[in-house]
């Protein structure tokens, strides 16, 4: 089922469910538990996934002796076996009959079930029948499945609001860093080939470039001519070798990027697994990114990262760390932030496609912005 389709019946028959479910709930017997067996719930983007995981390591050491298990789906599991902090890894499709029986299966089974999910429907319904304590934020008509819930801060970085969560049980804990994520010997071997095949060495200045995004707002994406005039100055003044990544999909994206160069560049895009790109982004110098997933990676892998914003504030979902950089000029349009993930708002732009203000904000950004930001990083 698309992302999209998934999104729409979570928000209109999962809006009747939650205010049903809430009104019996207020009848439900909360008795505080004993907290040996605890759900950690995240479905969605790879960069939010990232995010979660100092909250959670923060919830191992408040809860040393206790069993932590993650719900999770295909789209963000590699980020959760990348990750040592919890003992069990469970999966469902967001399909119906997947999670009837993941709610049979697990029924009143976890002591505390943590929400991690900022606006679906459907993990706070999981919560409730699955916990006996549960924790959640207190927006919208799902929070009346949560025994304890907490206010989501949208004045800060995500990774502290996730924090936040975990807080509510007494942890006394700060984000200091994102955790890095841990990466096998044999896909180390897989990506050292690769770059032994493409003639990059050690030696080599490499420089990661993310020029795509995720497909729930694609206004995020920086322009592909800026992006090539970024990449050529690079090679031209710091003799770098310029890699592209990004999924599959996108490899297209990045060779029409490639045909605006004047040198030569390289497009990984789909040829590597996502853990091995874990660890192609630790051999970066610098990273450069729109606001996606692999800006967060490279962030979490202790790189210094890049962050390039419009639609959304880096504010919340800039590269986490003090090295790091966002250049975010939402402030010439009227509408930005337009991108209120908390909320379920997360649409391309406001702006007509074909009017001249499309991208209006992403379109402020400058090359020489981009270029002055790398003098400072490098």
């Amino acid at each position: 089922m698309g992302v999209r389709i998934i999104k729409f019946i979570d928000r209109y028959i999962g809006n009747v469910l939650c205010l049903i479910l809430g009104l019996i709930n207020l009848f439900r017997k909360k008795t505080p538990p004993d907290i040996k067996n605890i759900l950690v719930i995240q479905f969605w983007g790879i960069g939010e996934t990232i995010l979660t995981l100092p909250a959670i390591n923060a919830l191992r050491l408040k809860f040393p002796k206790a069993k932590i298990s993650i719900l999770a789906t295909q789209r963000n599991k590699d980020v959760y076996e990348s990750f040592e902090g919890y003992n069990k890894l469970e999966l469902i499709d967001l399909g119906v009959f997947s999670i009837i029986k993941f709610i049979i299966n697990n029924h009143r089974k976890f002591d505390l079930v943590v929400d991690m999910e900022e606006y679906l429907n459907i993990s706070a319904i999981i919560a409730l029948f699955v916990g006996k304590k549960t924790v959640g934020y207190s927006h919208g008509v799902r929070s009346l499945l949560y025994t304890d819930k907490v206010k989501y801060d949208d004045k800060q970085h995500v990774s502290k609001t996730f924090l936040d969560l975990v807080k509510k049980l007494g942890i006394k804990s700060e984000v200091i860093s994102l955790e890095k994520l841990k990466v096998s010997q044999k896909d180390r071997q897989v990506v050292e080939a690769l770059l032994n095949k493409l003639k990059i060495s050690k030696k080599d200045l490499i420089i990661g470039i993310a020029p795509g995004a995720a497909e729930s707002a694609k206004s995020r994406i920086w322009s592909g001519n800026r992006f090539a005039k970024v990449a050529d100055k690079l090679i031209e003044k710091y003799h770098a070798k310029v890699i592209f990544i990004g999924a599959g999909d996108e490899r297209n994206l990045i060779g029409n990027v490639q045909d605006s160069m004047k040198n030569k560049s390289f497009n990984l895009a789909g040829r590597i697994s996502l853990k091995q790109t874990f660890y192609l982004i630790e051999k970066c110098k610098l990273f450069i990114s729109n606001d996606t997933g692999p800006m967060h990676m490279a962030a979490a892998q202790g790189i210094k990262t890049m962050g390039l914003f419009g639609p959304n504030l880096p504010v919340r979902f800039g590269p986490f760390g003090k090295k790091n950089i966002s250049i975010y000029e939402g402030k010439v349009c009227e509408y930005s932030p337009c991108i209120n993930v908390h909320k379920g708002r997360v649409p391309d732009c406001l702006f007509m496609k074909r009017s001249g203000n499309y991208q209006k904000c992403m379109n402020a950004i400058e090359v020489d912005d981009v270029m002055k930001a790398v003098s400072k990083l490098l």
